[in-house]
């Protein structure tokens, strides 16, 4: 009964902590109010095109809130310990609020809860942690993301056939999702098979090497699953050399309107299709300031996919390019 009490006491101040009020702008040494809230922001790799994307769309969006400063975007570079550092640093900072983008989600929960706990609100983006202690998620819906693949994979191999899947950091929910959304769609026609998968971090210069081997190691690849559109594309690069692109099909996930992005890959020929990932800037950057001035906001926020093809890619990337807007 001691340990219960204990438990129910403890789980009683981590959601006091969370559901605490709204904070005011930081205050100077001398007590004088500053003129801007802070915000701190842990990116998970910035290496990434689809986080440097997001990081931009992110600086843009928050200047529609000139009481908002955001600090400079701290970098993770693929390492938990760098994470959990950085967010603990902010925490020593005393930021008004704090995003988070989790490389994994074990290993950033106790420094999530830190922040909650020391009344800082929290916004959780893109990757989930093993808590609920955040005042808000923003991020997609893989698993469906992952069946949409799949669903486009059976179109595209209707008398079957054999896929390789690039998987992103294999301990990463999004890769998780992806995944199990892709195997589930697939399985409505047995004569699909996959054949290899390999954990391609994300990165287009981890998925040539592999999709080399693949080519050396299979005689009949139908289909290239990348769960992302770099890897999806270091693939294609892989085959391009190889004398083999036009025998295959390619598939990624991202969409982001970029030169070397996956509408422009779609367009040129090169993916099959690909579907858009919001980044979730727009929507982290109006959270946060609703959540500063003092308004309610959904906890989960789901955003929308939308499948890129050649009928559609030119008014996708108009719709979403943002360069020359500053």
């Amino acid at each position: 009964m001691v340990k219960k009490a204990i438990t129910v006491a403890l789980c009683a101040v981590l959601a006091a902590a969370c559901a605490s009020k709204a904070p005011g702008p930081s205050t100077s040494a001398d007590g004088g109010e500053k003129k801007k809230f802070v915000v701190g922001y842990s990116q998970s790799n910035n290496a990434e095109p689809y986080r440097a994307q997001l990081n931009l769309q992110l600086q843009h969006y928050m200047k529609k809130y000139p009481d908002i400063e955001l600090l400079p975007i701290a970098d993770a570079k693929q390492s938990s310990a760098t994470q959990v550092s950085q967010v603990q640093n902010f925490i020593t900072q005393k930021v008004d609020a704090l995003i988070v983008s989790p490389t994994e989600p074990a290993p950033l929960t106790a420094a999530v809860e830190q922040a909650c706990q020391a009344k800082i609100p929290v916004i959780i983006l893109d990757r989930t942690v093993n808590t609920d202690c955040y005042s808000a998620f923003i991020g997609g819906d893989n698993v469906l993301i992952g069946e949409k693949a799949g669903e486009e994979a059976v179109k595209l191999l209707p008398d079957g056939g054999n896929i390789v899947e690039l998987r992103g950091i294999m301990s990463n929910q999004p890769q998780i999702d992806r995944d199990k959304g892709f195997r589930e769609a697939i399985a409505a026609n047995p004569k699909i098979k996959i054949i290899a998968d390999r954990e391609g971090k994300w990165l287009k210069e981890q998925a040539t090497p592999i999709m080399q081997q693949w080519l050396a190691q299979h005689e009949k690849i139908d289909l290239v699953y990348g769960h992302n559109d770099p890897m999806a594309l270091g693939a294609y690069l892989a085959a391009q050399a190889a004398g083999k692109a036009g025998q295959i099909k390619f598939i990624g996930i991202d969409g982001l309107a970029i030169p070397d992005g996956g509408i422009r890959a779609v367009q040129l020929g090169q993916l099959s299709a690909t579907f858009i990932y919001p980044t979730g800037a727009e929507e982290a950057a109006a959270t946060v300031n609703k959540i500063l001035h003092g308004e309610k906001v959904e906890k989960k926020q789901v955003l929308g996919t939308t499948q890129v093809t050649k009928d559609n890619a030119a008014e996708l990337y108009k719709k979403y390019d943002l360069s020359g807007q500053g």
